[in-house]
């Protein structure tokens, strides 16, 4: 669950990270009442979950209640690459004297907490990469060691922040690795993590990604729930409580188990498809689960092609097999299926789907996940030929 910046905010405020006061509004009039809580200059800030609202015109910096009034006219309701404002923040303007940046996040190859920092804040972190990769300094931290006070301020040396600002920024860190872990998130970041004349080290932005498996610890989660954005393809997926990301391709994805949908997404990709969507039916793929990811999928207008794969191991092939005749029995697709049934009881479930009749151009089993990710690839490409 991503979060937008003022929840980030309010999130790392738990944590005694250092924010700007502000407040949150959803009309003109609450925009200036809050910029009069926290004192002029306020900047007004778009709260949308993408990049590059400095550019696009949605922050924007207020001397005044006309100023505020002016900029929170027309920032609200504006579109930013796709998503439309409905809320700002409002927040006292900061004295900068450098920007840095900031995050925790997980490296799961390495199996360990991953600290990445850098000097140059206040842009991309990938920008930053490719340009200067040596500018980025990347610890790992054994999560059941943590990260030490001497870790964090090492890390700030290491990174070449100034020595006025290195206690700190190893403050700073060790704050928000404990948002990091005892908070449950995915992702912690801080850019631009500030400097201001006076010294202080500040968080002038926040961005976090919450773990959803640890809902259960957090009742007070609930809230968050409430303005997180979904399409309606995510919004469907949710109330059926299916695992589902959407993206931009044609090739929609079902699998089971979250591994190999990945691998799904990576061997269309390397065929030359693009896929529709992240889809884990974990290993309840019965008939009532098939049927809602299939209803789901057939929601995106984009989808070209079904893949479904599915590697049978504690689920047996011909339960697969029955909830995909079943589940198309209840939804009417307008994309055709390629299937690769493998694993416990695969050939069983191959004659069951054999059996039920479905017209071949409408249901068609490949024997390896790669012929049926170009068969797949294939359809969404207008027949054009194996990619």
């Amino acid at each position: 669950m991503d979060l937008f910046e003022y929840q980030g905010k309010q999130y790392f405020a738990r944590y005694d990270i250092p924010v700007s006061p502000g407040g949150v509004a959803t009309t003109v009039d609450e925009a200036v009442e809050q910029a009069e809580a926290a004192g002029y200059p306020v900047v007004v800030k778009a709260q949308v979950q993408v990049g590059g609202r400095g550019k696009a015109g949605g922050i924007k910096l207020a001397n005044d209640a006309a100023e505020v009034r002016e900029h929170a006219a027309n920032i609200l309701g504006m579109d930013i690459k796709g998503h439309t404002v409905e809320i700002l923040w409002v927040e006292l303007a900061s004295d900068i004297d450098e920007e840095y940046y900031g995050s925790f996040t997980l490296d799961r190859a390495a199996k360990q907490h991953l600290l990445m920092l850098s000097a140059q804040g206040g842009i991309d972190i990938e920008d930053v990469a490719a340009k200067d990769p040596d500018a980025i300094v990347k610890l790992h931290i054994n999560p059941v060691d943590g990260l030490s006070a001497e870790a964090a301020r090492q890390a700030a040396v290491d990174a070449r922040i100034p020595e006025r600002a290195v206690d700190g920024v190893g403050d700073i860190l060790g704050k928000l690795y404990r948002c990091f872990v005892d908070g449950d998130c995915d992702l912690a970041e801080i850019n631009p993590l500030i400097l201001k004349p006076d010294g202080e080290v500040h968080a002038l932005d926040a961005k976090v990604s919450l773990d959803d498996n640890a809902e259960f610890r957090h009742p007070e989660w609930e809230e968050y729930g409430k303005t997180e954005v979904l399409d309606d393809r995510e919004q469907l997926a949710k109330e059926k409580d299916l695992t589902y990301i959407g993206l931009d391709g044609s090739v929609g994805i079902i699998a089971n188990g979250a591994g190999l949908a990945m691998s799904t997404l990576d061997v269309v990709n390397q065929v030359g498809g693009t896929a529709a969507n992240f889809l884990d039916i974990g290993g309840g793929a019965n008939a009532d689960v098939m049927a809602a990811a299939l209803d789901v999928i057939n929601t995106d207008e984009n989808v070209k092609s079904i893949f479904i794969n599915i590697f049978g191991g504690i689920t047996r092939g011909e339960e697969v097999a029955k909830g995909i005749v079943e589940g198309l029995g209840r939804v009417e697709l307008r994309a055709p299926i390629v299937i690769r049934l493998d694993g416990t009881n695969a050939e069983e479930g191959r004659q069951i789907i054999l059996d039920a009749g479905i017209p071949a151009d409408r249901l068609i089993s490949k024997p390896t996940m790669l012929d049926a990710a170009r068969e797949a690839v294939r359809i969404a490409n207008g027949n054009g030929g194996e990619a």
